[in-house]
């Protein structure tokens, strides 16, 4: 079914593997479209906790597909670049939390990939940038709005408007990955971080991945009254009964998504 992916189920989380390392698993059309079926699909499974996403050989995602956009027209081009966003807002909307496992290249489009995820665990060997002046273009899958909402605005118009590409232990300093692993470690890192959230409430998990996305960029009064909505559907849980009986009891609490 996906000619550009690769993915393996184990265990409540999801690996995905964007596959073309040919192309340095740049970004085109197809490859948009796959990652947004799939993560639809992953959505939907209830066997599915956690994704862990990251690329086939030296790149996460070198970028987007410049041969194939070299010959777009204009209309194409934002085309794609409406396939993007519709993709990235997608990850950032879904409740289930996304891991980047940042494996090499992460420029351009690959970078704004990272961006969508929730986390971004690094190899020592990643290289994040946003080169896009250095075509003419700038950022057209959102990472003009989302880099500086991580990095902050000054820190991101020196990356977008310089081109700059920062080695993994600088993108960590910056505050654009949260860990930096040796290279072999690092889908153990992402796989124990899945883990980790895999051990918790998974009403919870997604109502906090709601709140905090969707009361970002709130005033505090009206992102205070988005919490107290967002609470309140876990709080009416079977898990939160489970949860505070576990923690009553002095025992392990056993999760079930109810």
């Amino acid at each position: 079914m996906y000619q550009t992916l690769h993915f393996e189920k184990r265990e409540r989380k999801v690996f995905v593997t964007v596959n073309r390392p040919e192309a340095m698993n740049a970004l085109n059309p197809q490859v948009l479209e796959e990652l947004y079926a799939l993560f639809q699909e992953m959505e939907k499974d209830s066997e599915v906790g956690v994704v862990i996403l990251t690329g086939e050989g030296k790149a996460f995602v070198a970028g987007a597909d410049i041969s194939a956009m070299h010959q777009m027209s204009p209309k194409e081009g934002r085309e794609m670049m409406k396939l993007g966003h519709r993709l990235m807002n997608y990850m950032e909307d879904m409740e289930k939390p996304i891991i980047a496992a940042v494996n090499g290249f992460a420029l351009g489009g690959g970078c704004e990939l990272a961006l969508a995820c929730d986390f971004r665990i690094a190899s020592e060997k990643a290289k994040f940038g946003q080169p896009e002046v250095n075509l003419g273009i700038i950022p057209g899958f959102g990472g003009t709005q989302r880099l500086p909402r991580l990095v902050g605005k000054a820190m991101g118009k020196r990356m977008i408007m310089t081109g700059e590409i920062l080695n993994a232990e600088r993108a960590l300093v910056v505050g654009l990955c949260e860990e930096v692993v040796p290279h072999e470690e690092l889908l153990k890192k992402a796989e124990e971080l899945a883990e980790t959230i895999l051990g918790k409430a998974p009403l919870a998990i997604g109502a906090v991945k709601t709140a905090v996305n969707r009361g970002f960029d709130l005033d505090m009064i009206s992102a205070s009254a988005l919490e107290i909505e967002m609470f309140t559907g876990p709080f009416a849980s079977n898990d939160k009964k489970e949860g505070m009986g576990a923690f009553l009891e002095k025992r392990k609490a056993e999760f079930k998504g109810e």
